[in-house]
Parts: structure tokens; C-alpha cells; sequence
């Protein structure tokens, strides 16, 4: 492994076999790196920290398995499973944001503003409040109303062209009307369930286990390598269609399978906590300001959206003790700092 002579400034390190190489370039690693140790430390907390506090040293003995039988139920049956979960679903939603960001060339192209969480959403409440199905129901139907939306937006902006601009305003359209319609079946329900609907549609990590826990881990197993392999892809798309064409992608195809892989990571978030905003919106554009690459990277902007979910969720559970918080609420508080920041930056720049 050896430090790249030439990379237009960036050090990379390069490894190199008989019949493979790969580069790594230095500043991102290390962001990598850092922010996994970040978030394994918020984990920690979360799992030592609660209404039963709980040394550090008897959490690692806990996740040892040599821990006191109280101690070791709480953290490893309670608390490790929706820590697990919240990395997880971080890491989830911030692939998601940078596919469709990448796609769309434009930091605005996530799903929760181009209304494919919103139509995960809808396809999950209509299981939940027509048909009454269980969480699998309730997952099939949140994919669905999650494919469904991007296929209706997506071929709304393309009977105008294919600048991502259109593809943004149609989808906020859309993402609009869904949310009315979302709540007028909030309303038609019967109280019991609508106040069920109403409060898992905060996003919420409350109730989850193990059983939530394997089913997520197993479809995530097959969804972020295949997103990962498309990376290369996206990232010719984002130089345009023609300059992709001209480099042998076959650029209908790689945006079809990345809109699919998006929306399927999107809608199993949405099918298991609820709508959760702002994170995969947020997270790959720090994740970019970090690494200082030039286009939405897949990995960085995971570890950073594994690390700002699990984050919020320590918020939620412990600002107003021993009122819990739904996850959701706490993303939307950090989006709406991050759009303020990004207002007065652009305002500074401008001056």
C-alpha cells in the first residue's frame, strides 16, 4: 500500500494485487473512522444512560456476557437493540439522501422533500388504517407507496424534461398532496387508531426489538451492497446523461435500480419507525462538507447519518426526562438548524 503520486491534491492510498486495486483517499477514511468511533461512544451512553443508569464498566461487561442478570437485561435486551436499530436506520436513510441527491444533482434531492417518504408513508397508513395488516403488511405497503410515488414524480417531471429542478418541484407537489391525504385518513379512522397512526408518524424508535431488529439487518444485507455497487454509476450520471452514455453507462438503468434501491431503504425505515425527516437530507451534504469530495459520497454520508440518528435519539430520550421524545421530532429540530446555517451561509456568500 503506497501514498498516490497524483490525485489533484488529495492523499490516497493505494493497494495493489495481482488482479485488484482499490484507493482510499486519506481524508475520507479518517472521517470514516472518526465518526465510528463517535457513534460506537453514543452508543454507550444511550445504552448506560436512561431511567436506570448504569456504569460504563457494567455496560461492557453486559456486552461481554458477564454481567448481572438486572444489568444485562436492560442493556442487552432493552436498549441494544433500538441503538442498533438507530444506527441502522441512520445509515438507511443517509444512503438514501445521497442516491437521490447524486441523481438528481441537487442537495435538495432527498427523499423526504421529493415525497417518497411521504408516499412510504401513505402506502403504510392505508395497510395500518384499511386493512388492519401486521408489520410485514405494513412493510410490503409502505415499498409500494414508496415506489409508487417516485414513478408518478418521475414521470410528472419528464414530460417537461429531465433537469433535476423539475424532478424537485414535482416532487415537493406531490410530497404536499400526499401529506393531505395522509391526514385526512388520519381523520376518518377511529380514534384509537388514528392516535396509533398519529404518533408512529413522528418517527418514533419507541417499542422496537429483536424483532424488528434481524428482519431490518437481513434486508439491509442485500440492499446497501447493491447500492454500494452502483455507486461508481451515480457518480458518472452526476457529469450528465451524455457524458455518462459516452463512458459506457447505461444511464436509464443505473437510475431506474437506484431509485428502486432508495426507495426500498426508505420505505424499510418508514414500514418499521415511522417517517423519520431531515436525515437523509442533512447527512450527506456534511458528509461532503467533511470530506470536502466533489460529489455525494455513499459511505461517508452513512457513518454521519448512523451517527446524527443515534445522537437524536439520546436527545429524545433524555431532554425531557422522563418524557420521551419521538426520533422524528428531534431530526426535524436538527434539519431545521442545519437550513437556517445553510440560509445565512449562502447570505454571507452573497454579500
Amino acid at each position: 500500500m503506497s501514498t498516490a503520486p497524483f490525485n489533484f491534491g488529495r492523499p490516497t492510498l493505494v493497494s495493489r494485487g495481482r488482479r485488484w486495486s482499490f484507493r482510499f483517499d486519506v481524508r475520507t477514511a479518517l472521517t470514516c473512522a472518526v465518526f465510528l468511533v463517535l457513534t460506537a461512544g453514543a452508543v454507550l451512553v444511550s445504552l448506560a444512560y436512561g431511567t436506570y443508569e448504569i456504569p460504563l464498566g457494567d455496560v461492557m461487561r453486559a456486552l461481554a456476557g458477564n454481567g448481572e442478570g438486572g444489568a444485562r437485561t436492560v442493556i442487552v435486551e432493552w436498549r441494544l437493540p433500538r441503538a442498533l436499530l438507530a444506527v441502522l436506520f441512520g445509515a438507511a436513510l443517509a444512503i438514501a439522501g445521497a442516491v437521490f441527491q447524486s441523481i438528481s444533482r441537487n442537495p435538495l434531492g432527498s427523499p423526504d422533500i421529493i415525497g417518497f417518504s411521504s408516499g412510504s408513508y401513505t402506502g403504510a397508513l392505508v395497510v395500518m388504517l384499511i386493512s388492519g395488516g401486521g408489520y410485514y403488511q405494513v412493510a410490503a405497503g409502505s415499498l409500494l407507496g414508496g415506489i409508487a410515488t417516485a414513478f408518478l414524480v418521475f414521470v410528472l417531471a419528464y414530460r417537461q424534461g429531465t433537469q433535476a429542478f423539475q424532478l424537485i418541484i414535482v416532487g415537493i407537489a406531490i410530497s404536499a398532496m400526499l401529506g393531505a391525504f395522509n391526514t385526512w385518513l388520519i381523520l376518518r379512522a377511529d380514534i384509537e387508531e388514528a392516535m396509533l397512526a398519529a404518533v408512529w408518524g413522528g418517527g418514533s424508535l419507541n417499542s422496537l426489538g429483536y424483532d424488528q431488529l434481524w428482519p431490518v439487518l437481513a434486508i439491509l444485507a442485500v440492499l446497501v451492497p447493491l447500492t454500494l455497487a452502483t455507486g461508481p454509476s451515480m457518480r458518472q450520471l452526476e457529469l450528465g446523461d451524455d457524458a455518462a452514455s459516452a463512458l459506457g453507462t447505461r444511464t436509464n438503468v443505473i437510475r431506474l435500480v437506484a431509485v428502486v434501491l432508495g426507495v426500498g431503504l426508505t420505505a424499510l425505515v418508514t414500514a418499521s419507525a415511522g417517517p423519520i425527516a431531515f436525515v437523509s437530507l442533512v447527512a450527506p451534504q456534511i458528509a461532503r462538507r467533511i470530506t470536502r469530495t466533489s460529489s455525494v459520497a455513499l459511505v461517508p454520508s452513512a457513518v454521519l447519518g448512523a451517527f446524527l440518528l443515534v445522537v437524536a435519539d439520546l436527545i429524545g430520550q433524555r431532554i425531557f426526562a422522563p418524557v420521551q421524545l419521538p426520533v422524528g421530532i428531534v431530526t426535524v429540530s436538527i434539519g431545521g438548524m442545519y437550513f437556517v446555517w445553510l440560509l445565512v451561509r449562502e447570505a454571507r456568500r452573497n454579500s
